[in-house]
């Protein structure tokens, strides 16, 4: 079977094709865009598509980071996926930026507590610990950097992100070594971890982990139009 994945959480604008029988990537693309994801990803898809020598009816489901990371990009690649869901009457799976992360760091560094820590502005990250089997041992959530670094102290791990360096720096003598200091992870991590999880009965929904910076405004009133 084929799966179709993408990722517009972060900076990359990517889609690629996996073969779940065979388990290797059929075809790819990627573009590192940083904004505009709705206006780029179904280019995205039909490149991938044509890299895989393959089209939508051949789709048997379909994967798509569900963040955290930018607002607006986890809501693109997430109503993009829904709605082929929804088209094409196949399965749609979500895979969080984190665990991607921690995914390809464990590959890496097999046997070790892996910390994934990205950079979410207002000077916080978001953070979830996962112990050396790759299950999640610290819940995914937002924290100060001294709390984040309080947590890395603590369980000493592979720390992986955007903030792993500053993180590694922070903690002094206890050299902690680092992994993927990115947002996100490769479009191919997310679609094995798809396969692997298979179908589920609950929708790809956004992980947000907090209110996005820009809010309606409050007791805003449209003025009255006169006949």
């Amino acid at each position: 079977m084929k799966l179709l994945a993408v990722d517009s959480a972060a900076n990359l604008c990517a889609a690629c094709v996996w073969d779940t029988a065979a388990g290797h990537e059929l075809g790819r693309s990627v573009a590192d865009i940083g904004k505009g994801h709705a206006e780029r990803l179904m280019a995205t898809i039909a490149e991938a598509l044509q890299a895989a020598g393959a089209d939508y009816s051949e789709l048997g489901s379909l994967a798509v980071s569900t963040g955290p990371g930018s607002f607006t990009g986890v809501r693109v690649g997430v109503s993009t996926i829904r709605g082929l869901a929804l088209a094409l009457k196949i399965p749609s799976i979500g895979v969080t930026t984190l665990d991607a992360i921690a995914a390809e760091a464990g590959d890496a560094f097999p046997n070790r507590p892996i910390m994934v820590a990205i950079d979410a502005g207002r000077g916080e990250l978001y953070v979830a610990l996962y112990d050396a089997a790759g299950k999640m041992s610290y819940d995914a959530c937002v924290l100060s950097f001294a709390d984040a670094l309080a947590v890395a102290v603590d369980a000493a791990p592979v720390v992986c992100g955007t903030a792993a360096e500053k993180i590694a720096q922070a903690a002094g003598p206890l050299a902690l070594d680092t992994g993927l200091a990115t947002a996100t992870a490769d479009i191919a991590t997310f679609a094995r971890l798809a396969a692997l999880r298979g179908p589920s009965p609950h929708k790809p929904a956004p992980v947000y982990l907090r209110e996005p910076d820009a809010k309606p405004q409050s007791g805003f009133i449209l003025p009255r139009s006169r006949a």
